[in-house]
């Protein structure tokens, strides 16, 4: 346990920073998602990010583990679970067409509060009082967000909670499948999924893009949300999750500054204060879930 231990601590760093850069990927793919949505279909788009990912999946995983790498004992489940990713993608792609990437980013992260309140209430999980008034914490600053009084209000600015609600089951349902299925195989039914789901539709949503800087903003999206799911797999393999969850909020700040970059958007203050209390109540939520789970997550360590 202490070699495993001082491994983990001395490689932590590297965790650290391989997640800091899989979390700027995840803003970069966000802020050209917004950038394209102007002009090509949302489902188009939606289709050249998963065919890149499920391509490229393939094409890194079938030379060292061949067909084997389809076998798995939930086929139903995994089906579930690429659709709801898929759902999650579309309720995405839609919200960054009508929302700054700033906001949007902040709203999407109080998914991991919404794990615990589904957890509490589908799965029967003991939440303590803490953790429940972090929840309230998080989506009190959604609300400030949002603001549903104020003028510019629209329905349009609900869509990422769709999106929080797809990405909390899915969330869920990887965790249980996780215990018995290859993360390979995950991956790969995932990818798929989506774009045979994805392809359904391109023929009705299919258009001529003339111009060369449309085509390479589709290749930029698929390109940083692979790399970015890789690296976010890197960093997992080299730190403990407590270690490396307060840093996931960092994507707040990149997204910030790409809308910043692009769009030359800034946060109002109230938003502002909205995204910090969703940082900091979705980051302690987080490590606190971690650690109430610590007991049982060791021996498998060990």
């Amino acid at each position: 346990m202490k070699a495993a231990s001082l491994k983990t601590t001395s490689h932590a760093p590297t965790g650290i920073a391989l997640l800091v850069a899989a979390v700027a990927c995840f803003a970069v793919l966000d802020t050209t998602t917004k950038f394209i949505s102007t002009t090509v279909p949302v489902l188009m788009a939606l289709w050249f990010r998963y065919a890149f990912q499920a391509i490229a999946t393939t094409l890194a995983v079938l030379p060292t583990r061949g067909l084997a790498v389809l076998r798995t004992a939930h086929p139903k489940y995994q089906l579930l679970r690429g659709l709801l990713l898929l759902g999650t993608s579309v309720f995405a792609f839609f919200s960054l067409k009508y929302m700054p990437v700033g906001e949007f980013t902040a709203i999407v992260m109080i998914t991991p509060l919404v794990i615990t309140l589904l957890a509490s209430l589908s799965l029967g999980e003991r939440v303590s009082w803490v953790r429940w008034a972090l929840v309230v914490g998080g989506f009190t600053g959604t609300l400030i967000i949002i603001r549903p009084s104020r003028d510019d209000f629209n329905l349009t600015m609900l869509l990422p909670l769709g999106l929080v609600v797809c990405n909390a089951w899915f969330q869920i349902l990887t965790s249980r499948l996780a215990r018995t299925e290859d993360p390979f195989t995950m991956h790969f039914y995932t990818g798929w999924v989506g774009t045979l789901a994805a392809s359904l539709a391109l023929p009705f949503v299919w258009a001529s893009l003339e111009s060369w800087t449309l085509w390479a903003a589709l290749g930029l999206m698929g390109f940083m949300g692979t790399v970015g799911h890789f690296m976010m797999i890197l960093a997992y393999g080299r730190a403990p999750v407590s270690t490396l969850t307060p840093f996931l909020y960092a994507q707040i700040g990149f997204a910030m500054l790409g809308g910043w970059i692009v769009f030359s958007h800034v946060p109002d203050q109230l938003s502002m204060v909205g995204m910090v209390m969703i940082a900091v109540c979705g980051a302690a939520g987080a490590w606190l879930a971690v650690r109430e789970s610590r007991v049982t997550i060791e021996p498998v360590e060990s």
